[in-house]
């Protein structure tokens, strides 16, 4: 076996002890860690926009300019994390440390992004926005960075992986349910900082308490760390990198968009009110929740790849019917398609993400999970610049520019942000999956086992 990143093999006559890193982890306490990183996050990403742009009268035009910024230092930090936490080896693992310490940083950003001062002028507002949000999503990559790297560690085999996947996803959708269907019904309660804080505060109770219960492979921190640049090497002359980061970036960019605009859909296209907003949110996100067994039951008879290609065609058909949306019925029954196909990408993407991790772990036996993921990241984090240029265009468009300045066809607008533009991005997605392949489709129940007994092999 080559090792291309520079690993060596233990000097030692014998395999190396290799501890199974399943033992003792719980799917449930991984799994609701995902609440704690979803919960500010979807708050963060469904109402910035329209907290800022519709209620503190910031421009479009200066929102888009901030959001180029923002992804591009957004998807330039995600490699630097990745790469830290992969080097990182102490008594706590690799991971933990970085979710200890973002933990409560994630929630006081939060609260800041969200706390602009008084009375402020409109160059304040942009200063404020362009910072914190930059800041927000900062702490977000460095927390999803590590949290995600632990999937592929602790949960090995596919079948105990997608277990695992189900139920986190199940937390995600749970968080989305509070952090962006009940957000206006309890912003209408308690105002925007508020909210923020109440999120904050339970987001880092619960990423801290999943954090500490959460078994990392001690083998893996008597290895050297991956180096960069062999890593960068590695991992962007793999031709199915590139087919997954694309479908990815692709993706991320729909979702981001369809949670950022649906507000504007139902303000200015639907003409719903704060609760009948909530109930539209939730008719996708229940869905999807309630569809999750279904995918994964998929998954396990037809695979992660099979099962995820088709969601992408499924999720980007399910948005058509919103184009005839008109009414709040209408548009639920709508949601109920939507959260069908989206339930079925949520089960699958992160799964066949793990299977290109196990495929390089494999091949090259160096253990670089964060960085992988961070590269992979570095495309769906460019769904800021997505966003930033869908709203630019919308406002050259339909001039919509601001709530103060909506323009004459801002039901247009929101149709094109929410409905139009998100279904031709997943299109673009599902052809994207299409040249992803796999050269064998069965993980190995204990990939670190595989590589020791390779090693043992090549020292006789």
């Amino acid at each position: 076996m080559t090792n291309s990143a520079g690993a060596h093999a233990p000097s030692g006559g014998g395999a190396p002890a290799v501890v199974d890193p399943r033992r003792g982890a719980s799917a449930l306490r991984y799994g609701v860690g995902m609440f704690g990183t979803s919960l500010p996050i979807n708050m963060f990403r469904a109402y910035m926009t329209i907290y800022y742009v519709d209620e503190l009268g910031l421009d479009t035009y200066w929102y888009g300019i901030v959001m180029v910024a923002y992804a591009i230092i957004d998807a330039v930090d995600n490699p630097v994390f990745g790469y830290l936490t992969d080097r990182t080896r102490s008594r706590w693992g690799r991971r933990k440390p970085w979710l200890v310490v973002g933990a409560p940083v994630l929630a006081l950003a939060l609260v800041v992004f969200f706390s602009p001062p008084e009375n402020a002028s409109d160059v304040v507002i942009l200063v404020w926005f362009a910072v914190f949000a930059i800041g927000m999503e900062t702490v977000d990559s460095l927390i999803n960075a590590s949290y995600g790297a632990l999937l592929p560690e602790m949960f090995p085999g596919e079948r105990e992986r997608a277990k695992a996947n189900a139920v986190r996803q199940a937390f995600q959708l749970a968080a989305m349910v509070i952090g962006i269907a009940l957000t206006p019904i309890v912003v209408d309660l308690l105002g925007y900082a508020t909210t923020a804080i109440v999120y904050g505060v339970v987001a880092a109770a619960v990423i801290l308490w999943s954090a500490l219960g959460a078994k990392e492979n001690p083998a893996v921190q008597t290895e050297p760390g991956p180096r960069i640049w062999d890593s960068v090497k590695v991992i962007f002359s793999t031709a199915k990198f590139w087919a997954v980061a694309i479908t990815g970036g692709l993706y991320a960019g729909a979702t981001g968009l369809i949670i950022a605009a649906i507000p504007f859909l139902a303000e200015y296209t639907l003409v719903l009110a704060a609760w009948q907003t909530s109930v539209l949110f939730a008719s996708v996100l229940l869905v999807a929740v309630a569809c999750l067994p279904l995918w994964t039951a998929v998954v396990r008879r037809r695979g992660a790849l099979w099962t995820w290609q088709w969601a992408l065609v499924a999720f980007a058909v399910a948005m058509l019917p919103m184009l005839l949306a008109r009414d709040f019925v209408v548009a639920v029954v709508c949601g109920i398609v939507i959260g069908v196909g989206y339930s079925g990408v949520l089960a699958t993407a992160d799964l066949v993400v793990a299977k290109l991790l196990d495929e390089d772990t494999l091949r090259t036996g160096v253990h670089r999970e964060g960085m992988f993921l961070a590269a992979i990241g570095f495309f769906n984090r460019l769904n800021g610049l997505v966003r930033g240029a869908a709203f630019v265009l919308a406002g050259a468009l339909f001039g919509f520019r601001s709530g103060d300045n909506p323009g004459d066809r801002p039901d247009q607008a929101g149709l094109f942000l929410a409905v139009v533009a998100p279904a031709a991005f997943l299109a673009l997605a599902a052809i994207a999956a299409r040249f992803v392949r796999f050269d064998d489709d069965v993980t190995p129940p204990d990939i670190d086992a595989v590589i020791a007994a390779e090693r043992m092999d090549e020292q006789r």
